[in-house]
């Protein structure tokens, strides 16, 4: 009989997991009762009932929250304090995306134009009960979160590495489906966090484009770039020699393996590959990372760093598929960048920029030693 455990156990687990829909939003309404819990005891600096002389706040009971997820609606306490100090952050980090991408759907469904797939998603995660001026006022209220956000000044006093990347996502414009391209720009700061700068959307990526949005960040900020890491779009490339004069383009070692790669037979691949990171590895000069330290090479070679949001985004958009207008697909991506900026900015130190002001002493100790060689 013990032998018989196990297929019995995964048998009863499949089929609480296929048979009771409400399993998964048990586990989900648990985690992030938790994760309330974990934040009021950060905030007043001792758990429940614990004496702790570096107490900061008391406990007040709780307060009943719903909050509306893929998953079915939660049924949560917010924990409450006798100052009246503590506000989550999780449901203004978790909502946001939310909403911009429930009302992408529901704008959809108000047009007339979603697919009975949409229409059916939209009904669960937002009901029935909305109308245009709903939509449109909800919209307005997210949108000027956004916007500010979009068009915030850039503080920091350098940003030594900027990565550019590009998308695309289709929207409804005039009534026709067309192709809208998703521009991210994001950077490593002078003190070693990264940041997402920028997204935007535009009906074509071209050098006017990439013209256009490099001028905003500078007005917003930007400075003390040193070099730029793309793929080999030629309107993208003479943008940043405008912009960016004396700061090194970096192509994007991936993006240019993949080209390479999609050129040969697949049986030539995994030994075209191989190649290729030989020749990669060679430490030259003739590729713009290699005039950095060593230690920060393998992270700005590519774009890689943008490729975690460039996921996010298209996990999210194929729920929608097309977007009822470009400025829904804005709404949703740019949602999604404060997301992965305020994770970046508030995570772990992405580079040590101490070993790239050290790099610049030992290049300058360098010159001066030839200089003084040919005199």
């Amino acid at each position: 009989m013990a032998k018989d455990h196990p297929r019995v156990d995964a048998e009863l687990a499949q089929g609480v997991l296929l048979d009771d829909p409400g399993f998964l939003r048990e586990i989900v309404e648990r985690v992030v009762q938790e994760l309330l819990e974990a934040e009021m005891t950060e905030h007043v600096g001792a758990a429940p009932y614990e004496r702790n002389a570096a107490r900061a706040g008391h406990r007040n009971g709780h307060k009943p929250r719903t909050l509306r997820t893929r998953v079915g609606t939660l049924n949560l306490a917010v924990p409450q304090d006798r100052e009246g100090t503590f506000s989550t952050r999780l449901f203004s980090r978790y909502q946001r995306n939310e909403k911009a991408l429930c009302l992408a759907l529901m704008e959809m469904y108000v047009e007339g134009v979603s697919t009975r797939k949409v229409k059916e998603v939209t009904e669960v995660l937002c009901g029935t009960s909305f109308s245009k001026s709903l939509v449109s006022s909800l919209a307005g209220r997210l949108d000027a979160e956004l916007s500010a956000w979009r068009s915030r000044p850039l503080t920091a006093a350098a940003y030594p590495y900027v990565f550019v990347d590009a998308r695309y996502e289709k929207a409804r414009v005039d009534g026709r489906v067309v192709s809208q391209g998703v521009l991210a720009v994001s950077a490593v700061r002078d003190d070693g966090f990264r940041e997402v700068l920028a997204v935007e959307v535009a009906d074509t990526e071209s050098e006017a484009t990439y013209q256009e949005l490099f001028r905003s960040l500078k007005g917003r900020g930007l400075s003390g770039v040193e070099l730029v890491v793309s793929d080999e779009h030629g309107g993208l490339k003479a943008a940043i020699q405008r912009h960016f004069q004396g700061a090194p383009h970096q192509r994007c070692q991936v993006h240019y393996a993949r080209n390479l790669l999609g050129m040969v037979g697949h049986a030539k691949r995994k030994e075209l590959a191989a190649d290729l990171r030989a020749i990669f590895a060679v430490p030259t000069r003739h590729a713009s990372c290699l005039a950095f330290p060593e230690s920060h090479r393998r992270r700005i070679r590519t774009t890689n760093g943008l490729e975690r949001l460039n996921q996010e985004i298209k996990r999210r958009t194929r729920v929608v598929r097309i977007f009822p207008n470009p400025e829904a697909c804005l709404r949703l991506v740019a949602a999604l960048a404060v997301e992965q900026s305020e994770e970046w900015v508030t995570g772990r130190r992405y580079l040590d920029m101490g070993e790239l002001e050290e790099h610049r002493r030992v290049e300058e100790r360098k010159a001066e030693g030839v200089l003084l060689m040919e005199r």
